[in-house]
C-alpha cells in the first residue's frame, strides 16, 4: 500500500512581531501568531475565512513557512482526501464557519493531520487563541489578526507580478466553481501521473540494482549455472551457450534472464498457494431482498432517494458498475440504516444487499464516499446494540468484504475519527465485528466470525492487524475455542492463531500458555487441524 508524507506548515502572521512587542503589550512574550496548514500530495492545505483552499507548498502571501514538522505517513489515497477535503468544505470547514477563536487554520490542520495519519498541531498552536486574544487588548489583537489571516492566502499570477487580477473568476460564481473543479481534476491527473512515474523509476533502479548484483555474482562464479537453475537451462535450451568440464557455462545476461524468468515463475506459484479468503457467496438472493427493501420502504423516500434506489437496482440486479451509484448514494444508505421511522428489517435488507456488493470488485469505490460520514462503519460499530438478523448482515457483509484486494484493505484503515466521544477507525470496528460474532450465542454468527478472524489473519502482508490487534483476536479466539466449536470453524480458528504464533513469536505463545486452552487439546479432530496443531506446536513450548 502506498504511503504519502504528511507536514504541518507552521507561520507567524505576525511576521516577528509578537515576539517582539508581546512582553511589553500582554506582559508576557509570546514567539508568534500561528497559522498552520497541512502539507500533503504535493499540495498545501488551509482554512480561512474564504473557506478551505490549496496552492502549492509555501506560495501564499506569508511566503515561506518559519518551520515544517513532519505528522507522519497516510496510506489515504489522493482521490479520498479530495472527498473528504470537499465534505469539510461543505459542513464544519465552510467560510461562514470560521471564527478566529474557536474555529479557525489550526483546527482544520489538527483534524485533517489526525484524518491523514493520527497526528495533529502542537497544543501550544491550538492553545494560543484563548491565550493571547483574551486579554485586555483583545478587540485590537482581533482586528491586527484579522487583517494578517487575510494574507494567507494563494497569489494568483497577476499578484505575484504586482498586476490586477483581472483575469480571476468571482468566487462562488459557476464560472469560478467550474474553473476550480477543472484545476483540481488537471492537478489530480498530474499527481497521480507523477506517482507512477516514481513508482517505475523505483522498480528500474530496483531491477537494475538485482541485475547487477547477479552480474557480480555470475563473474565470480565463472559463469556456471547454479544447479538449482540447470533444469530449466535444459528446458530453454540456449544454443549460445558453452560447456565447460560437463557444465553449462552461460553469459551474464543469459543468466540473469534466466533467473528472472524463474522468480516470476516462483511468484506465480506463491499467489496460486495464498490462502483464499472465506466468503459467502449464495447466502443472499439479490433480487429477493431488494424487493422486500422497496416494499418496506414505499412512500416514505424524497425524490432524490428514489432515484438512489433505481441505481442501487442497476449496480446489483443490472450488472452495471458502480458508476451507477451517485456521489450522494451512501446519504440515502445512511438514512435507511439511522432514520427510525425505518424498521430493523430495513436496516437488515440493506446491509444484506451490501454484503452482496462487496463480492464486487468495484465495490472499492462505493466505500470511498464512506470516508466523510463513517455511515457503514458507525452503524457497524454498534453491533452489539443491534438485533441478532442486524448482527449477522454486518458479519456477513465484513467476512465478503475479503474477496477483493482492496476492499479488505479499506477494512483494515487506521485513520481515525471520533464517534460517540469515543476515538474508532475501519480497522477497530472489524476487530469489534470480528470479536463479537465470534463469542455470540448464535450459530450463523460464530460461523461468520471465524471467517472474519480467518481472513484477518490469512492477509498476505503484515499489516497492522498483527502488530496491533492479534492480542484481542487471540484471547478472543482460545474463548471461543473453550465452547468446543465444530470443526470447519476450529480449523479456521486454529489456522488464524497459527499465523498470530507466526507473526509475534513471544507474546502470542505466551498469552497462549497463560489462559488456554492448549491447542494440542484438540489433536485427533481431523487431519487438517492436526496439520495446523502441529505447525504451531515448536512455538508454544
Amino acid at each position: 500500500m502506498s504511503t504519502y508524507k504528511v507536514e504541518l506548515y507552521i507561520y507567524d502572521l505576525s511576521r516577528g512581531i509578537a515576539s517582539a512587542l508581546s512582553p511589553m503589550l500582554l506582559g508576557k512574550k509570546i514567539d508568534g501568531i500561528w497559522h498552520t496548514s497541512i502539507v500533503v500530495y504535493g499540495r498545501e492545505y488551509f482554512f480561512g475565512s474564504r473557506g478551505v483552499e490549496s496552492c502549492n507548498p509555501g506560495s501564499t502571501a506569508l511566503g515561506a513557512p518559519i518551520r515544517i514538522e513532519t505528522l507522519g505517513e497516510t496510506e489515504v489515497t489522493y482521490s479520498i482526501f479530495i472527498d473528504y477535503l470537499k465534505g469539510l468544505s461543505e459542513s464544519s470547514y465552510s467560510g461562514d464557519k470560521y471564527h478566529l477563536l474557536r474555529h479557525n487554520c489550526n483546527n482544520f490542520s489538527d483534524e485533517v493531520g489526525r484524518f491523514l495519519c493520527g497526528s495533529g498541531a502542537p497544543r501550544h498552536v491550538l492553545d494560543l487563541p484563548e491565550e493571547v486574544l483574551n486579554s485586555t487588548l483583545n478587540a485590537g489583537l482581533l482586528s491586527l489578526v484579522h487583517r494578517l489571516e487575510d494574507s494567507a492566502r494563494p497569489l494568483v499570477e497577476e499578484e505575484r507580478r504586482g498586476g490586477p487580477q483581472s483575469g480571476v473568476k468571482e468566487r462562488n460564481s459557476p464560472d469560478y466553481e467550474r474553473l476550480n473543479s477543472q484545476i483540481e481534476e488537471a492537478r489530480y491527473a498530474s499527481f497521480v501521473l507523477e506517482q507512477r512515474r516514481k513508482r517505475i523509476d523505483g522498480k528500474l533502479e530496483k531491477s537494475e540494482r538485482k541485475r547487477e548484483k547477479k552480474r557480480k555474482k555470475i563473474l565470480e562464479s565463472g559463469g556456471i549455472l547454479p544447479p538449482e537453475l540447470r533444469p530449466e537451462y535444459a528446458r530453454l535450451k540456449m544454443a549460445d551457450a558453452e560447456t565447460v568440464n560437463g557444465q553449462a557455462q552461460l553469459t551474464s545476461d543469459q543468466a540473469i534472464a534466466l533467473e528472472e524468468e524463474q522468480e516470476k515463475r516462483d511468484e506465480e506459484e506463491k499467489k496460486k498457494a495464498r490462502e483464499p479468503p472465506i466468503v459467502f457467496k449464495d447466502c443472499v438472493d439479490v433480487k429477493n431482498e431488494f424487493d422486500a427493501l422497496v416494499a418496506l420502504i414505499d412512500g416514505k423516500l424524497t425524490p432524490e432517494e428514489q432515484r438512489a434506489t433505481e441505481e442501487l437496482q442497476q449496480y446489483m440486479i443490472g450488472e452495471e458498475g458502480s458508476w451507477a451509484l451517485s456521489d450522494g448514494f451512501l446519504d440515502f444508505v445512511g438514512r435507511l440504516l439511522n432514520d427510525d421511522q425505518f424498521s430493523a428489517d430495513v436496516r437488515v435488507k440493506t446491509f444484506n444487499i451490501l454484503a452482496a456488493a462487496a463480492l464486487k470488485d468495484d465495490v472499492i469505490l462505493v466505500l470511498h464516499q464512506d470516508r466523510k460520514d463513517h455511515v457503514l462503519m458507525n452503524y457497524a460499530f454498534e453491533i452489539d446494540r443491534l438485533s441478532i438478523e442486524e448482527q449477522e448482515s454486518i458479519a456477513l457483509f465484513m467476512a465478503n468484504m475479503f474477496e477483493n484486494l482492496s476492499s479488505s484493505e479499506w477494512l483494515l484503515y487506521i485513520s481515525e475519527w471520533t464517534y460517540n466521544n469515543r476515538q474508532t477507525s475501519n480497522i477497530r470496528v472489524t476487530t469489534k465485528v470480528a470479536v463479537h460474532s465470534l463469542l455470540a450465542d448464535s450459530t450463523v454468527l460464530r460461523d461468520r466470525g471465524t471467517a472474519i478472524v480467518h481472513n484477518l489473519a490469512c492477509k498476505e502482508v503484515k499489516t497492522v492487524v498483527f502488530d496491533d490487534v492479534a492480542v484481542e483476536l487471540t484471547m478472543a479466539l482460545l474463548q471461543f475455542f473453550d465452547s468446543r466449536p465444530p470443526e470447519e470453524q476450529l480449523f479456521r480458528g486454529l489456522k488464524a492463531l497459527a499465523r498470530f504464533v507466526r507473526v509475534s513469536a513471544q507474546e502470542i505463545p505466551q498469552l497462549v500458555r497463560m489462559i488456554g486452552p492448549d491447542p494440542r487439546s484438540f489433536a485427533g479432530t481431523s487431519a487438517r487441524v492436526d496439520a495446523v496443531i502441529e505447525e504451531m506446536a515448536p512455538k508454544l513450548r
